[in-house]
């Protein structure tokens, strides 16, 4: 099974490196030398790294046969994608690959079904699980312990505790108001 490791940015110095946006929580692992990748598009790759060292907080890499800026630039935008087993599980118990998540059915911790996981979407600060309603609307939930405390692989289902107005805006509550002031 192929899964998006990462996603190439913009090329850095003169020599071939690129920045990268990571989106696995083994980069150790899914992004060392000597790690070949497929990319999307496919025309690009498949692309070896040769280096990979953090600089001022972003993942750095260096692809084998891409030697300077202009090589480096071309590759912008490319998806990163590795080969995994599909029985293979993150050895953490609170993480969980994209594909593990897809389709399960979420509910609240009454039971009341909120709808299916049709995608993840990984931002900076954390990540969204987009469910379809059974009514084809979409909710972003936030993948976080106090608002999923529960994923159940066996039951094929994600626990959600939503605070007021995550599934219901006419239940939001308003924190403060600028006219309190």
């Amino acid at each position: 099974m192929q899964l998006v490791v990462a996603r190439i940015g913009r090329a850095h110095g003169i020599k071939g490196e690129v920045t990268v946006e990571v989106r696995t929580d083994e980069p150790e692992l899914r992004l060392a030398p000597g790690a070949v990748l497929a990319t999307e598009p496919s025309s690009v790759g498949p692309l070896t790294i040769t280096t990979g060292r953090v600089h001022s907080g972003r993942l750095l890499l260096r692809f084998e046969g891409v030697g300077d800026r202009t090589a480096a630039e071309a590759l912008r935008n490319t998806l990163l994608i590795a080969e995994v087993d599909p029985e293979e599980v993150p050895e953490d118990p609170e993480e969980f690959y994209d594909h593990q998540l897809i389709d399960l059915d979420v509910v609240t911790r009454d039971g009341t079904a909120v709808g299916r996981i049709r995608e993840i979407s990984h931002l900076p600060y954390q990540d969204l699980l987009i469910v379809e309603r059974p009514d084809g609307s979409e909710v972003m939930i936030p993948f976080v312990a106090e608002i999923v405390p529960e994923i159940d692989l066996e039951e094929q289902r994600a626990v959600i505790d939503p605070p007021p107005g995550l599934l219901d805006e006419s239940q939001a509550e308003v924190a403060s108001s600028r006219e309190d002031s």
